[in-house]
């Protein structure tokens, strides 16, 4: 990986600059039907109003498409001139269509111009590699044109959970399959001269994503290219764990000096998504919005090494393991700004007590994941203390070192929770269904578990969960084992139950 701080090219969506030494932009998608109006309307209204400075609907379809003409109207008329953004899976023509009406369309290459995959291996031949790609490139041309004519910006936005059959034939369901994905599309636009372009890797685990970005800023490099970068873990969850796990991945790869746009996916009201991902900045960043001095990545801990970080409690100077025991190994206790410089190996084989003053709780949860997440990414700290002057104590900053260390995946203590943001794909209350999910199965220790609003992503994106819950369409849901739908177009009355029963069976077979 090279050292060499990644800066990125300044671009125009609509009235919004972006990239370079611009602070990082802050985003969010609606999760309104994009065909009711009114609806969209207000609720873009509320991401702005609190802060989005681009905002995304999706468009699934060529009405959806045409209908964002009417929701961007609606916008103006009320004196808001906000980029609008539309979200494209698997529709080139909604793609076209939205193109000449919106400041910025995304597109996902997984499924822009081949069909949804299957996860079923196929072989192809360099000759048929080369053949598929020129296919892409035909596919594309329509759109790079109306693009081009129309100044609309175009986001490459790949998903971990949707890469084509070709991609993870080749490098299977990989961050290098990510970044090879987004390479090919990239110079396939710069190829025809157009260049304002946002480029994402995402995905809802926090490792994946962190290394598909590390590597397409590596791959850029040796192309020559400088895009923006979006920033954001997708299916986050909701409440502070999914705070948690999106702070802990966005400050590491800001910290960095990657990134240029953040959307944080809760699954909550859009537009609390806002202060969240600012929050996020600002432990990184401070009131300037961007990194002035980037850190380098850490190398991550040799593959075989004992590595079990337990999580210490201090009293006065001493801190005492989870049995109790006294530690009498190098502890490293810093300030936020101490710990923000930290490189190198400075934490590794010690406890890390980051020191905050801080009296409220979603704040310090923000913070300390910003902070705190590459270093357990990288595997280096023996465990974590966190300590406060503020007045979030006791029983409270434990149970946070452990949401950090789950966050990064170094340890896995709670049933973890894979649930999207919705969209205007969902067709069922997924807020709602995942409080139930979560109030039925939080007893499942180590256990993980999707709550999913569509087919689109769902099923890639959950790839590593042990079961999840999929909308499939007005009030019907799929249960899954696995990557496997056991049972399909379950009423949504009923959905709760069987997904239980499944669990249930599952576990007295074992």
């Amino acid at each position: 990986m090279s050292l060499t701080p990644y800066k990125s090219d300044i671009i125009q969506i609509g009235s919004l600059t972006m990239g370079g030494d611009l602070p990082v932009r802050v985003q969010s998608m609606t999760n309104t039907d994009t065909l009711n109006t009114a609806s969209s309307v207000s609720q873009c209204i509320r991401i702005i109003e609190a802060g989005g400075e681009l905002v995304r609907l999706t468009a699934q379809g060529v009405r959806e498409a045409e209908n964002l003409a009417a929701i961007k109207s609606g916008l103006r008329a009320a004196g808001f001139e906000t980029p609008v953004c539309a979200d494209i899976h698997f529709n080139p023509g909604a793609a076209e269509v939205a193109a000449r009406i919106v400041e910025k369309v995304r597109i996902n290459p997984g499924n822009y111009a081949d069909k949804r995959a299957s996860f079923i291996r196929q072989e192809f031949s360099d000759s048929e590699w080369k053949a598929e790609l020129e296919r892409t490139r035909e596919r594309l041309m329509p759109l790079i044109k109306i693009c081009t004519e129309y100044g609309t910006a175009v986001r490459i936005g790949v998903n971990h959970g949707s890469l084509s059959d070709r991609i993870m034939t080749r490098y299977g369901n990989t961050p290098e399959g990510m970044a090879v994905s987004a390479i090919e599309f990239l110079k396939i636009f710069r190829g025809e001269g157009f260049n304002r372009i946002v480029v994402s890797m995402k995905s809802s685990d926090t490792l994946t994503m962190v290394m598909a970005n590390r590597l397409l800023v590596k791959m850029m490099f040796e192309e020559g290219m400088h895009y923006p970068i979006h920033l954001g873990i997708t299916e986050a969850g909701e409440g502070e764990d999914g705070r948690i796990i999106s702070a802990a991945g966005t400050g590491t790869l800001l910290a960095e000096g990657i990134g240029d746009t953040v959307r944080v996916s809760l699954s909550e009201p859009p537009e609390a998504e806002i202060p969240v991902a600012r929050a996020i900045i600002k432990a990184v960043a401070g009131e300037a919005g961007r990194v002035k001095n980037p850190v380098a990545p850490l190398e991550k801990r040799r593959p075989g090494e004992r590595w079990f970080p337990q999580v210490y409690t201090r009293e006065r100077d001493r801190f005492n393991d989870e049995s109790g025991a006294p530690y009498t190994g190098d502890v490293l206790t810093a300030s936020p700004d101490e710990l923000q410089a930290t490189e190198g190996r400075q934490a590794y084989d010690r406890i890390l007590n980051p020191v905050f003053n801080c009296d409220d709780p979603e704040q310090l949860a923000i913070e300390a994941a910003a902070l705190l997440g590459r270093f357990f990414i990288a595997r280096h700290p023996a465990g974590l203390c966190i300590s406060n002057s503020g007045a979030v104590q006791g029983d409270a900053l434990r149970r946070l070192a452990f949401s950090v260390l789950q966050a990064t995946e170094a340890r896995i203590t709670r049933t973890r929770y894979i649930s999207c943001p919705t969209c205007g794909r969902t067709r069922f209350n997924l807020q709602e269904a995942v409080q139930k999910v979560k109030a039925a199965t939080a007893h499942l220790t180590g256990m993980k578990i999707a709550v999913m609003g569509c087919v689109v992503n769902g099923p890639g994106e959950m790839a590593g969960a042990d079961y999840g819950y999929v909308g499939a369409g007005e009030g019907k849901v799929h249960i899954y084992r696995g990557t496997e739908a056991v049972l399909k177009n379950v009423p949504e009355a009923e959905a709760l139950d069987k997904l239980l029963e499944l669990i249930n069976n599952d576990q007295a077979r074992q």
